[in-house]
């Protein structure tokens, strides 16, 4: 049994990550913060949670974070990496749901989120924690840095086409699109629901930033080393609450089975579905879990490959993967308490 504590637990990812924690067996959550609603029990701010937790919110300030096994940040940018030094020196391991820690270039961390960063020290430590890459570096990190819900259904789409000679890595396209929750659960008017619904549009064309994390990570792949990767990459939103659906284009230089490429890379991954030829997956196929579904089409057998994958944003895309990665640095069972099928409809 571990202590764990959560940093931001009003946020959607933060009552997700709640959630699932709650079917934990080897896990007591023993803190959860909230400065706007310290003092607030959990189970009467989400009533989904009545009965799961007896605990109140907690003024960051005064949290007791100290002693707890592992923290996890469901914060915005700019929270943790002020906070990880003092909690590593206390013998705390972290998983960050934000960016903080995902680059290892402070100048190009700076340039996309506009602050100084407050420990780049801490860069070489952290692990990205992308299971189906770092899963022996993540069994042994203190300090994770989860990644982004885009990056993660992107590179889950691509990487067997980066770790092989049969696509032309220098011209990869993602066209990914992402149900509202993805902003997080914060006053935007582009989130009301008059502006979001019965709506479609694309935005960040000009650059997002999951795209210098994907390029990193796909680039500092061992099986790509000297490579130059290059991916156009445009994120959409789309009126629905939870998932991402991702359709990746490559052009083919060489012939191989591409379907059993994919399956051979992901035999044994337990939350990497190839599915079987001429499927087109659906978000609803993953609603509510772990698991990212994918497929590999060759429209009329031409030139150009086409990987679609689909992830629940909240799930893979954010706390399902962070309580994975926490079954790897603590030694549990990969899956527990991330084993449910999704929900219908």
């Amino acid at each position: 049994m571990i202590r764990v504590g959560v940093v931001g637990g009003t946020g959607y990812t933060g009552v997700e990550l709640l959630r699932l924690l709650a079917a934990h067996s080897d896990v007591e959550v023993t803190a959860i913060t909230s400065r706007a609603e310290a003092g607030v029990k959990v189970g009467d701010y989400f009533p989904s949670l009545r009965g799961r937790y007896d605990l109140a919110f907690t003024d960051p300030a005064k949290a007791p974070l100290k002693g707890c096994d592992c923290v996890f940040f469901a914060t915005p940018n700019g929270v943790a990496m002020s906070q990880a030094r003092a909690l590593l020196d206390d013998g705390a391991r972290i998983v960050d749901f934000s960016a903080d820690f995902r680059l290892k270039d402070k100048a190009v961390w700076e340039k996309w989120y506009k602050v100084a960063h407050a420990s780049p020290e801490l860069f070489d430590e952290a692990v990205y924690g992308l299971p189906e890459v770092n899963r022996e570096r993540i069994r042994k990190a203190r300090l994770v840095a989860n990644p982004g819900c885009y990056a993660t259904a992107v590179q889950l789409a691509l990487l067997p086409l980066v770790e092989s000679n049969f696509v032309d890595h220098a011209h990869l396209v993602a066209d990914a699109k992402s149900g509202v929750s993805g902003a997080g659960r914060k006053a935007e008017v582009d989130m009301l629901f008059p502006e979001a619904a019965d709506n479609f549009k694309a935005y960040a064309v000009k650059g997002h930033r999951h795209h210098p994390e994907i390029l990193e990570s796909l680039t500092g792949l061992e099986a790509a080393s000297g490579r130059h990767i290059g991916l156009t990459f445009v994120p959409h939103l789309v009126p629905m609450i939870r998932g991402i659906l991702a359709t990746t284009y490559a052009r083919i230089t060489a012939d191989t089975d591409f379907q059993a490429l994919f399956e051979q890379r992901y035999a044994s991954e337990p939350f990497v579905d190839v599915l079987p030829p001429g499927s087109q997956p659906e978000t609803r196929w993953v609603r509510g879990t772990n698991h990212c579904r994918i497929a590999v089409h060759r429209p009329l057998d031409g030139d150009t490959l086409v990987v679609i994958a689909v992830e629940d944003n909240l799930v893979k895309g954010a706390a399902g993967q962070a309580v994975q990665n926490m079954n790897l640095m603590f030694g549990f069972a990969e899956t527990r308490a991330l084993e449910q099928p999704a929900l219908f409809p």
